[in-house]
């Protein structure tokens, strides 16, 4: 399955009206077709395996902002932290030092995302409500140069209910704007990563300006089995 420009183009005129940033989820899929978006003006890629986002990352112009959207262990921070652009996945305090702790050694502040728990699947990864309390609460009394919060990033429910969809989308957005008030040294809410092919234009209307598109760029992957 070739890239689809024509969908690639028509996708970030109606983003870019919106000023809602588009990531490309290119994992899965070979270099010749992210350079193939990359040529059309696409600047940012998402990965979720630390080795093909490295093996990637390698490969094609340094320029490209790679973002990592997979579940992140800490020994694999350091993999990445020379040259990650988000981390959209944080989920624990652990992780969000261990990614301070390379930042530091890189001499940079690496960016991240909050990944919240907000569909109905136990299979997806992400804090529920009490457990972001805590972690902003125990961030605000702590003092780390080279980590940034700057967002919340969530998944919807696999599921044809548009209106459950809309429901989680809207509360992680209350979410966000209830924390997007408590800023600190380590969190200043700008981003808000939710809405994927299925459901982005539902996710944009909830307050997304960040959405992160695969299938209708690359095509849908192919099933195993």
């Amino acid at each position: 399955m070739s890239v689809n420009k024509e969908e690639y183009l028509k996708l970030i005129g109606e983003l870019q009206s919106q000023h809602v940033s588009l990531v490309a989820v290119s994992k899965t899929k070979p270099v010749e077709e992210i350079l193939a978006l990359y040529e059309l003006g696409q600047r940012d890629f998402a990965e979720n395996y630390v080795q093909e986002l490295v093996d990637k990352a390698g490969q094609l112009p340094s320029d490209i902002r790679w973002h990592f959207i997979g579940h992140l262990q800490t020994n694999k921070v350091k993999n990445i932290a020379a040259f990650v652009q988000l981390i959209q996945s944080g989920d624990s305090l652990k992780l969000l030092k261990e990614i301070n702790k390379q930042g530091e050694k890189q001499d940079r502040v690496i960016d991240c995302l909050l990944q919240v728990h907000i569909a109905e699947e136990e299979t997806k990864f992400g804090l529920d409500e009490t457990e972001l309390n805590e972690l902003i609460d125990q961030l605000a009394e702590m003092k780390m140069n080279n980590v940034m919060i700057c967002g919340l990033m969530g998944m919807a429910s696999f599921t044809d209910d548009m209106n459950k969809v809309r429901k989680e989308f809207r509360y992680l957005k209350k979410l966000f704007d209830k924390i997007s008030q408590q800023q600190t040294i380590n969190i200043k809410l700008q981003t808000l990563s939710i809405g994927m092919s299925s459901d982005y234009k539902i996710a944009i209307e909830e307050g997304s300006n960040m959405v992160r598109i695969g299938s209708l760029l690359f095509g849908e992957r192919e099933k195993k089995g």
